[in-house]
């Protein structure tokens, strides 16, 4: 240990107990346990296995305790070892009072019994701040009641939902579906050679593209550049590959040509608002069909300022109050961070050897995330204790249930899985306890208008 950390020691009973402070958030005890208290420990292991053991000529409980550590030696090593490292870390922790988030490392070096033995038990325990003040957040929220426009938007997508496509004898138009076939190349290289596990990306003898349509084609910019085309066009597109191009990294940055062959289009034809529309949508009339539209609308803009609101609250107390976080926490935290982050990019497509080509920047990225998580996690802990929020049967159930219905799972097979792993129902039980701080912080907050975005 370095000399510039802070040592205190002390000896109660048999035991010895020094409190090293290797940081603001890491410890180590070193515990002391004399030969009598080892010797302690092992006749109490030696007497319970006798309890249950069964040799011949013996009845449980009555033979000899030399013979049953001969005859069971490595069971009563292997608990002894467990029992003497529990001993000093309870002792060590009453002596020391120290509030511990989790148990780093533990070196207990050599156990015998007669024999003292020293454990040295490394420790990450909860940093020492000051909450800030949380009652009255002030918190912005936008108005809920659908405008008119909004309310139109929805009856034309909903038109647009149930739209017919006919051939249309002229030039493409925004909103008209062309039918097509194209090949690109880089500088006179096919793309298919470039990039041959996305065969899409360089060629294709027939698909659909949308005329200047809200979403992009698999081609980025293609669908712009085709208003005005007709059908048996032939025609030479170029398009620029963003910088930072995840479904194929090959193509990241790089401008192409792409012989287009124009085969048909075809536009949109609307449904009119008419009975037949109405009753697909289950309403009687216009009226009736936006009254549906507006309730659905402020039920949604709702949850969006229930969701900006915990964001905003959440924000300010981590932006209030600045203290160091626990290694280890933040390092569980960073794995977690980075594997939701590796799953939901190969949903999308991105290649293992993109993350293998950026994984500083993304585990520098993750640990950032991790490290702000672990703050506030600590932060709403403090709370929740002050406002001595905590989990009910209720709460689980109500977990459970969210959870099967997620995962399509039973929630009796959720609740014995739940049951039988200790940390994971740990784990549950403090993501409850941060989600039920966070609406108590929403529930004492100031509460005003969002002014309209010009």
């Amino acid at each position: 240990m370095a000399d510039s950390f802070n040592i205190t020691s002390s000896e109660f009973t048999a035991v010895n107990v020094q409190l090293n402070n290797v940081s603001a958030t890491r410890k180590t005890l070193v515990v002391t346990l004399d030969a009598a208290e080892v010797d302690a420990e092992h006749s109490a292991v030696v007497a319970e296995i006798s309890k249950f053991a069964r040799i011949p000529g013996f009845r449980p409980g009555k033979a000899p305790a030399a013979m049953v550590a001969r005859r069971f030696g490595k069971e009563i090593a292997d608990e002894f070892k467990q029992k003497v490292v529990g001993r000093a870390y309870r002792d060590g922790l009453e002596k020391e009072k120290i509030d511990v988030l989790n148990v780093v490392n533990v070196e207990e070096g050599k156990i015998e019994a007669g024999q003292p033995v020293s454990v040295t038990i490394t420790l990450d325990v909860r940093p020492e701040f000051a909450v800030p003040d949380y009652s009255n957040l002030k918190t912005e929220v936008a108005s809920v009641e659908a405008t008119d426009a909004e309310v139109e938007d929805i009856i034309q997508g909903l038109r647009a939902e149930r739209a017919d496509f006919k051939p249309a004898e002229r030039p493409a138009q925004k909103g008209d579906y062309v039918k097509l076939g194209y090949e690109g190349t880089i500088e006179g290289k096919p793309i298919v050679d470039l990039a041959p596990e996305k065969q899409l990306y360089g060629k294709a003898p027939q698909t659909w593209e949308e005329v200047e349509g809200a979403q992009e084609g698999v081609i980025p910019g293609l669908g712009k550049q085709l208003v005005g085309v007709k059908t048996g066009d032939k025609k030479d597109v170029t398009v620029t590959f963003p910088a930072e191009f995840a479904a194929v990294p090959a193509l990241a940055g790089k401008t192409a040509t792409y012989q287009v062959d124009i085969q048909e289009i075809r536009e949109r034809v609307l449904p009119p608002i008419d009975a037949e529309f109405f009753k697909a949508n289950q309403v009687d009339d216009l009226a009736g069909l936006q009254s549906q539209i507006r309730t659905n609308m402020k039920m949604q803009k709702e949850h969006q300022n229930r969701v900006a609101q915990r964001r905003q609250v959440t924000d300010q107390l981590a932006a209030a109050v600045d203290f160091p976080v626990p290694d280890s926490l933040v390092e569980a935290e960073t794995q977690g961070v980075l594997r939701q982050f590796i799953e939901e990019n190969m949903r999308r497509g991105v290649p293992q050897e993109q993350f293998e080509k950026d994984k500083v920047e993304l585990f520098a990225s993750a640990r950032t995330a991790a490290t702000n998580r672990v703050k506030l996690q600590l932060i709403l802990a403090k709370i929740a204790e002050a406002e001595k929020l905590t989990v009910t049967n209720d709460d689980l159930n109500n977990w459970l249930y969210r959870e099967a219905s997620r995962s399509g799972q039973k929630p009796d097979k959720l609740a014995k899985a739940l049951g039988s792993d200790r940390d994971q129902l740990r784990s549950v039980q403090q993501s409850i306890i941060f989600d039920k701080a966070v609406d108590f912080l929403v529930s004492k907050a100031k509460v005003v208008d969002a002014q309209p975005k010009a």
